[in-house]
């Protein structure tokens, strides 16, 4: 029976077992900040796995994860601005896919380490939004997390730091994060799809780590009720710096 299992995943004993770990780290970090967890399962399960298995996977955990919350989080979530910010998306990701093609990605990426960086560090120091954004600071931020989505496929930054620094509050602002990635995530996930490029196994796959993926992310969320705000605030731009960290390398290696 195990090694039906193992057959139809594609993994040995050893790989599931790395993976169990790496997926139930990364759904923990989802439930207590509500991001970061892409990263952390792209950077681990590409250890082990083809990123064009790794991928896809990650954007139905993404779904998967972020369902688990939603009837959690719905009353806290800014539905207009969330609209808003996924119309500016939809509208500059294709002049992203433009300058993936002319500009070269490492230095955009360093640049864009730099600047999340530089900006969590300004929130940690106490900077906050005096009022909430009206509708064009709003669609302007979608643009530039749609420019960085079709050039890099990084989406998040400029959305954690346009909630995290709104005078919304982290409770807020937490729950609409996680509600702005179901719009992303669920149409990437359905482009894959279309693509012909989520086969049987990373479907098995998901479907095998979905308990993990469940108990991780209820227990992330648990642990973000206990805490007080400021402590899940600095923690939560703590995890964005590290991103970003995590971003210089990659392009750097």
């Amino acid at each position: 029976m195990a090694e039906n299992l193992l057959s139809a995943l594609g993994l040995d004993a050893g790989t599931l077992a790395f993976c169990v770990l790496a997926v139930l780290a990364g759904a923990y970090l989802k439930g207590y900040t509500g991001f970061g967890a892409s990263m952390l399962w792209v950077t681990s399960l590409s250890l082990v796995l083809p990123p064009l298995a790794v991928v896809p996977m990650v954007l139905m955990f993404e779904v998967v994860t972020s369902a688990v919350l939603l009837p959690q989080i719905w009353h806290d979530i800014r539905w207009k601005s969330i609209l808003t910010l996924l119309i500016g998306v939809w509208i500059a990701t294709p002049l992203g896919i433009y300058g993936l093609s002319h500009l070269p990605a490492d230095p955009i990426r360093i640049g864009l380490a730099i600047v999340v960086f530089a900006a969590a560090i300004l929130i940690l120091r106490g900077f906050a939004l005096k009022r909430e954004p009206g509708r064009a600071a709003t669609l302007s931020v979608g643009a530039m997390a749609g420019v960085l989505n079709g050039s890099m496929g990084i989406v998040g930054p400029p959305v954690i730091l346009f909630y995290f620094s709104s005078p919304i509050g982290v409770v807020a602002g937490r729950a609409s994060i996680v509600a702005f990635f179901i719009g992303t995530d669920a149409v990437g996930a359905a482009m894959f799809a279309s693509q012909g490029l989520i086969g049987s196994e990373v479907l098995w796959r998901t479907l095998v780590f979905l308990p993990v993926l469940v108990i991780g992310v209820l227990i992330g969320h648990r642990g973000f009720v206990k805490t007080d705000v400021e402590t899940f605030k600095r923690v939560a731009l703590i995890v964005l710096m590290a991103l970003s960290v995590a971003l210089v390398a990659r392009a750097l290696i």
